[in-house]
C-alpha cells in the first residue's frame, strides 16, 4: 500500500507514519520545514518533499492520504487528492481505525497526556505486555522516537481534545487525567469541552474501564475510578517516595498509571519498579547542564502547566537563582487565556518560584491568525500588564546575555524557543572538530 502524509513531521502524524513503515507499507509525504523527525522518517525508509506543498505532489495511485489536523481544506496536496477521488483521512481518523483493532488504552487530559501516555507504556513494557505506542512525545526509552511497535494486542495512546479529535478513539481504557479550559477557539466554553470529555468516555464501552481525575465529572457506561492524593495517600507516596521527576502533578500521573496497570492485573511492583525508572520526556522538564548555568526545556504551554512546572523548579531547586524564558503559543490562546497567563506569572514572581521572567514574541502559526488580535495581545503588553520582575526582549538571538548571574535557565513555550534553546546548548556541547 503506498500511503501519503501532508504534515507527515507534525508529532503525532509522525508516529503514524513510522507505525505503517513498520508493517512494510510504502510511505510518502511533504512538510513545510525539516525536523530531526523527518530525518528519522527519512532514515526508516519514507520519502519526503520538503517545502512547498503543490498538487503535482500527489499521485494518481496512493491507496490513502493521511493529514495533520493542521491542515486546511485549502491546502492544495488535500484538495487534489480530493479531486482524484483518492481516500483521505484525518491523523485522528486514521488513527481511530488502528483503536477498533487493537486493546486500546487511552490518555486524555488538557495536562499531562504525554508524560502518563509513556509512564503506562513503560509499566506495559516491563509487564511483558509489549504494547504498540503512540506517544506526542520522543522518548529515549523508544531510541528519541514517539512510536514503539509492539507484537501484541495492546496499544497505547495519547488521546487529544484538540478539534475532539479523541471522539474517532474507541478505547477499552480510558484515563482522564484532568478537564480545563484550553483550545477555546474551537470549543468556546468549558462547558462544551466537559461535553466532549463525557462523549469520549461514551466511547468506552460498558465492560471497559475509566481512570480518571476525582475532580473530573464524567457520567458513562462503563466502570469509574477515580484517583485523587487525598483517596490514595499510600500509593501517592510511595510514588513521590521514588520517582525521580519533580512536581506533584508527575506523582498524581504516576497515580494514575499505577491504577490503570492494576486494571490489566500488573503486579504494583512491577509498576513502581518502571515508575522509579523513568527519567522524563522530551521537553518535559528536561535537564541540560552547561558551564555556566543548568538549562531546563519545557513544554508548558498553559497557565496550569507553567504554575506546576515553575513551583516544581523552586523545589528542586530551592536555593538557586532561577531565570525563566516563555514563548507563548498563538495568539488567540494568548488572547483566551490572557488574564490567567498575568496572573498565573505574578504569582509565580511574588512567591519566588523564579527571580525573573523574559517574555520573546508569541509564536505564530503562519496563516492561522489575523493581525488585529496581533495589536491587543502581544508579549510587550503582556510584559507591561505582569510587571515587576518581568521583561520583553524582542530580539531572541541576544538571549544569552541576559543569563548572566542565573544558576536555573527554563526555556519553556510550545513553539520554536526549543530551538533557540538548542541553538545555546551546541555552542557548550558540540563536540570539538578533529585537525
Amino acid at each position: 500500500m503506498k500511503i501519503y502524509f501532508i504534515g507527515i513531521g507534525g508529532i503525532g502524524v509522525s508516529a503514524l507514519a513510522q507505525y505503517y513503515l513498520s508493517q512494510g507499507e510504502e510511505v510518502y509525504g511533504s512538510d513545510v520545514s525539516a525536523s530531526e523527525i523527518i530525518n528519522l522518517l527519512k532514515a526508516r525508509g519514507a520519502k519526503i518533499k520538503i517545502g512547498s506543498q503543490i498538487k503535482e505532489n500527489i499521485e494518481a495511485n496512493y491507496d490513502l492520504v493521511i493529514y495533520s489536523p493542521a491542515v486546511k481544506e485549502s491546502n492544495p496536496e488535500l484538495a487534489e487528492a480530493k479531486t482524484r477521488g483518492l481516500k483521505c483521512l484525518s491523523y485522528p481518523q486514521a488513527l481511530g481505525e488502528l483503536t477498533k483493532n487493537h486493546f486500546t488504552i487511552a490518555i486524555s487530559g488538557t495536562h499531562g497526556k504525554s508524560t502518563t501516555t509513556a509512564m503506562i507504556a513503560l509499566i506495559l513494557i516491563k509487564a511483558g505486555l509489549d504494547p504498540t505506542v503512540i506517544v506526542g512525545t520522543r522518548l529515549k526509552e523508544f531510541g528519541d522516537s514517539n512510536f514503539r511497535l509492539g507484537h501484541s494486542k495492546y496499544l497505547v495512546i495519547e488521546a487529544c481534545e484538540h478539534e475532539a479529535s479523541f471522539l474517532n478513539y474507541w478505547p477499552q481504557i480510558g484515563v482522564i487525567l484532568n478537564i480545563e479550559e484550553d483550545h477555546l477557539d474551537y470549543y468556546k466554553t468549558l462547558d462544551n469541552i466537559e461535553k466532549a470529555f463525557n462523549e469520549f468516555a461514551n466511547h468506552i464501552p460498558k465492560e471497559g474501564i475509566i481512570i480518571k481525575n476525582k475532580n473530573a465529572s464524567i457520567n458513562a457506561q462503563a466502570k469509574i475510578i477515580n484517583f485523587s492524593a487525598e483517596d490514595w495517600p499510600t500509593e501517592f507516596q510511595k510514588i513521590k517516595s521514588l520517582m525521580k521527576i519533580p512536581g506533584e502533578y508527575n506523582v498524581l500521573n504516576g497515580l494514575a498509571a499505577l491504577l490503570t496497570a492494576r486494571e490489566l492485573n500488573i503486579p504494583d511492583e512491577v509498576s513502581l519498579s518502571a515508575l522509579s525508572e523513568y527519567t522524563g520526556a522530551w521537553r518535559r522538564f528536561s535537564i541540560v547542564e552547561l558551564p555556566n548555568y543548568t538549562i531546563i526545556d519545557d513544554y508548558a504551554h498553559h497557565p496550569t502547566e507553567i504554575e506546576a512546572t515553575l513551583k516544581a523548579a523552586r523545589e528542586k531547586y530551592p536555593a538557586k537563582k532561577i531565570l525563566c524564558v516563555f514563548q507563548p503559543h498563538q495568539y488567540q490562546r494568548t488572547q483566551f487565556l490572557w488574564d490567567e497567563f498575568i496572573e498565573t506569572f505574578q504569582k509565580s514572581l511574588q512567591e519566588k518560584w523564579i527571580d525573573k521572567l523574559i517574555l520573546i514574541d508569541i509564536y505564530d502559526v503562519a496563516g492561522r491568525e489575523g493581525g488585529d488580535i496581533k495589536k491587543s495581545y502581544n508579549s510587550k503588553i503582556m510584559a507591561e500588564k505582569i510587571g515587576l520582575g518581568c521583561e520583553y526582549i524582542n530580539n531572541k538571538n541576544s538571549l544569552e546575555k541576559y543569563f548572566e548571574g542565573f544558576d536555573i535557565v527554563i526555556m519553556m513555550g510550545a513553539g520554536d524557543v526549543y530551538n533557540l534553546s538548542l541553538a545555546i546548548q551546541f555552542k557548550y556541547l558540540k563536540p570539538a572538530c578533529a585537525d
